[in-house]
């Protein structure tokens, strides 16, 4: 007999944790959840739907993509400084295949429960597969970190290496005959920065995540804080197969507009660097400071002080590119 929608969310999604989670009034098993939010914080709040064939390839290992789309999710509250707690989520499958379902619930379940995040409600219905994540996370009333704080003078760094995700893809998509297992998991599982988002309240004056390249991402948040800004490519950090492809194919708008890198953009004062650094160095991140906000508009990208342009932007859903 096929499993009902109450049977599987009982036998996959329905997981102890959420029960006993610090402030899950009432998880997975009413029409709504409740939550207890502690005196002097607020709830940061955020969404990401992904789309077979659009955000993922069809045939990819459920158990990896359990675990990224609950990362991508992760990454939002990491760019707010918001300490994970809830989240919600709802399944839209062709079939149901009790294997795939099986994979899927324990990467998913293995990040939620590095991370705290009790799964508190959600749905399950029939249709192309697409996998809706609602992600709820803590931050002290006031402390939350916002694309619209930084100033002329700031530093801008990036957390660790992008482009990996970018030239996973195109292994993939057999664009390229190089491979490398590092760039294959950079898009397929993604590390939230975490511990790092929590750490730059009151050290980043603005943050964002980049999911949809660098030059997009940083362009939000100096459009945001009504500043401008100069990017020295150099000084990106890339992991060796991004660095040899770039090289090899004099592809310097990888690692700036590829996308899916889930890597913190953040903004710091210049008397806060040594701080930062430190922090990057005790939490064992490749992050550098990569560029300096000015007071002229607009994104200004340079290679050894000589300016360079852009043949792409970063990843519109509705581009026509």
């Amino acid at each position: 007999m096929p499993a009902g929608e109450f049977d599987l969310i009982r036998r996959f999604f329905l997981e102890p944790s959420a029960k006993r989670a610090g402030g899950t009034v009432l998880g997975i098993g009413d029409d709504c959840a409740l939550l207890d939010c502690p005196e002097g914080t607020e709830l940061a709040v955020t969404v990401d739907t992904l789309v077979s064939g659009i955000h993922f390839f069809p045939d990819v290992d459920p158990a990896r993509l359990g675990h990224k789309a609950l990362a991508v999710n992760l990454s939002d509250l990491a760019a707010m400084g918001a300490k994970p707690a809830w989240c919600t989520l709802a399944v839209t499958l062709p079939e149901v295949e009790e294997s795939w379902l099986s994979a899927f619930s324990r990467g998913f379940f293995a990040l939620a429960n590095r991370f705290g995040v009790a799964l508190v409600g959600g749905d399950t219905t029939r249709g192309p597969l697409s996998i809706t994540i609602q992600a709820m996370g803590l931050v002290p009333v006031g402390q939350a970190l916002r694309r619209s704080g930084a100033r002329p003078g700031d530093l801008i760094y990036v957390s660790g290496p992008l482009g990996g995700a970018g030239l996973g893809l195109k292994m993939l998509q057999g664009l390229t005959t190089d491979f490398d297992a590092a760039a294959i998991d950079a898009l397929e599982c993604p590390e939230p920065r975490v511990a790092l988002g929590e750490r730059l309240r009151g050290l980043a004056s603005a943050c964002i995540d980049i999911s949809d390249g660098l030059a997009a991402d940083l362009g939000h948040l100096l459009a945001a804080s009504q500043v401008g800004a100069t990017l020295d490519v150099e000084h990106i950090p890339l992991i060796e197969s991004v660095r040899q492809f770039v090289r090899d194919n004099q592809d310097s708008d990888l690692p700036l507009t590829a996308g899916d890198d889930y890597e913190l953009c953040f903004t710091v004062p210049t008397d806060r660097q040594a701080k930062v650094d430190s922090l990057l160095e005790r939490l064992e991140l490749p992050g550098q400071c990569v560029g300096a906000i000015e007071t002229t508009p607009g994104l200004r990208i340079q290679r050894h002080g000589q300016p360079i342009a852009l043949k792409l932007s970063g990843y519109d859903h509705f581009s026509q590119r």
